[in-house]
């Protein structure tokens, strides 16, 4: 059996916690490192449905990608949904562990993922993390032989298992690709200046999106959840693999919370 500080250990192995960018909050967010573990819940987010289903499948430990606690709180208390959260996990020995913008940017974290999960075999790092050449933010793909816009969308509905999503079409070819998963949104300017003219990534808003549209560069937003829930399922079973005596679940109740209608 093993203890979460020994999950914690090979989490952090492949995404250590000084690859994160400044403004975020990695690590155990709840919880005690000596806790056992014999079952772990794999989330993008702690949700009220998330802590009920890890309460339902007597689960010691969540991990998460997006971080519970981004911010320190005021207080914790049932008066905020983030006060409830801490509670229930806390009422039920529940620990909470989130491995965020330094699992996005470790060499076969998030970012690295989605250009094979693409189907495309070679990528470079968009924008390299400061503490770790071999890591950073987006990937750039330069395409062998230039395909259409049509075909781009295609790969990525299948890829993340979606009917819908928003495309500003710059222009019908495409000959480099930059992806950004979650909100890539301040990445674009430099995806462009490196000579990309698709971009890849989720939370556009309208005035990037039109200012882009005139200067020809297509954008496809497939949404925040779409473009990392998968992927980072994905991600996880390099470290669900290294654990026999523990037992992973991947979240059945997180939904998008956009609804396309």
């Amino acid at each position: 059996m093993k203890k979460v500080k020994e999950i914690i250990e090979v989490m952090e192995t492949l995404a250590p916690t000084f690859l994160k960018e400044d403004f975020d909050n990695v690590g155990l967010m709840v919880g005690d490192r000596e806790k056992e573990v014999k079952k772990v819940l794999v989330a993008l987010d702690c949700t009220l449905k998330v802590v009920q289903e890890a309460k339902d499948n007597n689960v010691d430990l969540i991990i998460t990608h997006h971080p519970l606690i981004f911010r320190r709180p005021n207080n914790i208390t049932t008066d905020t949904l983030q006060g409830k959260k801490i509670i229930e996990l806390i009422k039920n020995n529940i620990s909470l562990y989130s491995s965020h913008t330094n699992l996005d940017s470790a060499k076969k974290g998030l970012n690295d993922s989605i250009p094979g999960l693409l189907g495309y075999d070679t990528s470079e790092i968009l924008e390299t993390n400061k503490r770790d050449s071999e890591a950073g933010l987006g990937r750039l793909v330069k395409l062998e032989k230039a395909t259409t816009l049509e075909d781009i969308i295609n790969k990525v509905k299948a890829t993340f298992n979606i009917n819908n999503l928003r495309v500003v079409k710059g222009k019908d070819e495409v000959n480099k690709i930059a992806i950004i998963n979650g909100s890539g949104q301040d990445f674009i300017g430099r995806a462009i200046s490196k000579g990309a003219d698709c971009i890849i990534t989720g939370d556009t808003t309208y005035h990037f999106a039109s200012d882009y549209k005139e200067m020809g560069i297509n954008i496809i937003d497939a949404g925040h959840f779409a473009s990392e829930q998968i992927v980072f399922f994905n991600v996880m079973k390099n470290i669900i693999d290294k654990f026999n005596d523990v037992e992973f679940i991947l979240s059945k109740v997180e939904e998008d919370p956009y609804t396309f209608l």
